[in-house]
């Protein structure tokens, strides 16, 4: 490799590392976001529905990948419009209902604006996964001004994040190539956490409506 073309490869790699600059300060924006409310909860409500909040940023190689995967010739403009999840934040939560009490709170917030939602809590997918998942723009600040920037988020219960983490790491050490009877086990695993989730939430409605002291109903 030349001289001009190692600095041309440094130019592009830097230009990139700027473009995806952007895209870290929009998650810490919505991480900010969640953070506070998470405190807010912990410090007044006696009660945190937030369970942990977790962020990643793809990578320049993730992103020429996921384009090269679709098809799509990667200007910063073409990736720009194609992929929403450059910027990615987790949220769980300890129940199905705080999932949709936390995503109305953000989502109502006057700066954020909702792209789309992919319920897959209502509409589970074929294989038993479920998670809420949204795609936000959110304002960044920067000395040229306002700028959008995209931002997925997905929110899921313990129980829901237990079994994604299952799944993923199954196929990850299969390549893909998963036998029947674990991917019929993981479809069985994903209705047994649902299930779960169900009669958690049940149980938690129920020792709130008897007035438990603050810190017994935290622990629950």
């Amino acid at each position: 490799m030349d001289t001009d073309t190692i600095a041309e490869v440094a130019s592009l790699r830097d230009e990139f590392a700027r473009f995806l600059m952007r895209y870290k300060f929009g998650m810490d924006e919505i991480v900010t976001k969640l953070s506070i409310l998470r405190e807010e909860f912990s410090s007044t409500d006696g009660y945190n529905p937030i369970e942990n909040i977790a962020c990643r940023l793809k990578t320049m190689d993730g992103v020429l990948e996921k384009m090269a995967r679709k098809g799509v010739e990667p200007s910063f403009e073409a990736i720009r419009g194609t992929l929403s999840d450059i910027a990615g934040v987790r949220v769980t939560c300890s129940f199905v209902s705080d999932v949709y009490r936390i995503v109305d709170l953000l989502t109502t917030q006057q700066d954020v604006t909702v792209v789309e939602v992919k319920d897959y809590i209502a509409a589970p997918k074929s294989n038993g996964y479920r998670s809420l998942h949204v795609i936000l723009d959110v304002p960044v600040f920067l000395s040229g001004g306002a700028e959008p920037v995209r931002v997925e988020v997905q929110f899921r219960t313990i129980a829901m994040d237990f079994w994604a983490s299952l799944e993923h790491k199954t196929y990850y050490k299969f390549d893909t190539q998963v036998p029947q009877h674990l991917i019929d086990g993981l479809t069985g695993a994903a209705e047994t956490a649902a299930e779960l989730d169900a009669t958690m939430e049940r149980l938690h409605r129920e020792v709130r409506s008897y007035g438990v002291p603050t810190a017994s109903v935290r622990a629950i």
